[in-house]
């Protein structure tokens, strides 16, 4: 019996202890807590020492106050003239308004560091294209990262993040650039020498097809020249035998095609003697 109520005792103590220890939260210099009630932010305790909390109901979870740092290794960046550059990235950031970091990121740091991440290199791709590879690996150092600082800067205190400084500790020309601008060097070169061959060949072809042609239009030109001169004898000959065997037949037919061709179209006017030859077979019809 005494076992039973001893082992009961103990169990309401270290309940009591449990339920004493889930009630309070301790907030050191070095960072501040965020309690949460239902999924909920109650409230942000800042100040340190120990505070109050409903026990099982609310939840504490703090969030460095602390300068953080954070560093991205061989970065690819586009500058304004077409050059793919490589930067090392070095940063200094701190949480400063840790409701709205909780809001944005959760209680994780390194999802507040995937924000940051985001934010400066974006912004750092901006500022890149703004300036030339000439300019980026000459003296505007100062001027790029000062714009960096305040843009991304800019970026981030939406989610409670606040930029100190950031440090491009390395700037070069990226090595896939160099041998993409060798190959591609390499190819337009080899481009160019078959447009050459193309070209060349093509006016080959086109100056064979053009003899083609010629020889092809000389020839027909000649026969039919030559199948012309031969239907003009053979109607010659006609005509010399019609006038030979029938004349007055044959100026009355030559006379009924001078009309046809006169008066084609309605409106054709002919201003001539009506007492002229050409009226004859109009005036006086033979049989």
């Amino acid at each position: 019996m005494s076992q039973n109520r001893t082992l009961i005792l103990i169990v309401v103590a270290a309940a009591i202890v449990f339920t004493a220890m889930s009630a309070v939260c301790v907030v050191n210099e070095r960072e501040r807590v965020v309690v949460v009630r239902f999924g909920e932010i109650a409230r942000v305790e800042e100040i340190p020492g120990l505070h109050v909390k409903a026990p099982y109901v609310e939840e504490a979870y703090p969030l460095s106050a602390r300068l953080l740092g954070h560093s991205e290794e061989a970065q690819t960046f586009r500058t304004g003239d077409g050059k793919d550059v490589v930067a090392d990235i070095d940063l200094k950031w701190r949480i400063v308004d840790a409701r709205q970091f909780y809001l944005s990121a959760g209680a994780q740091e390194t999802a507040g560091r995937v924000l940051l991440r985001q934010a400066v290199v974006r912004r750092l791709g901006e500022e890149f294209g703004k300036r030339t590879l000439k300019s980026v690996t000459g003296g505007e150092w100062r001027q790029l990262t000062e714009a960096l600082t305040v843009a991304a800067d800019k970026d981030t205190r939406k989610s409670g993040i606040e930029i100190v400084d950031v440090r491009l500790q390395r700037v070069s020309v990226s090595t896939n650039q160099t041998v993409f601008e060798r190959m591609r060097a390499e190819r337009a070169r080899v481009a160019n020498e078959r447009r050459a061959q193309g070209v060349e060949t093509a006016d080959k072809v086109r100056a064979d097809a053009e003899r083609a042609r010629d020889a092809v239009l000389a020839e027909g030109y000649a026969r039919s020249e030559r199948i012309r001169g031969e239907g003009d004898a053979r109607a010659a000959a006609i005509y010399a035998n019609a006038g030979a065997v029938a004349p007055e037949f044959l100026s009355f037919y030559l006379s009924l095609n001078a009309y046809k061709q006169s008066f084609k179209k309605k409106d054709d006017v002919l201003v001539l003697d009506p007492s002229s030859d050409f009226f004859k077979y109009m005036r006086r019809p033979t049989r």
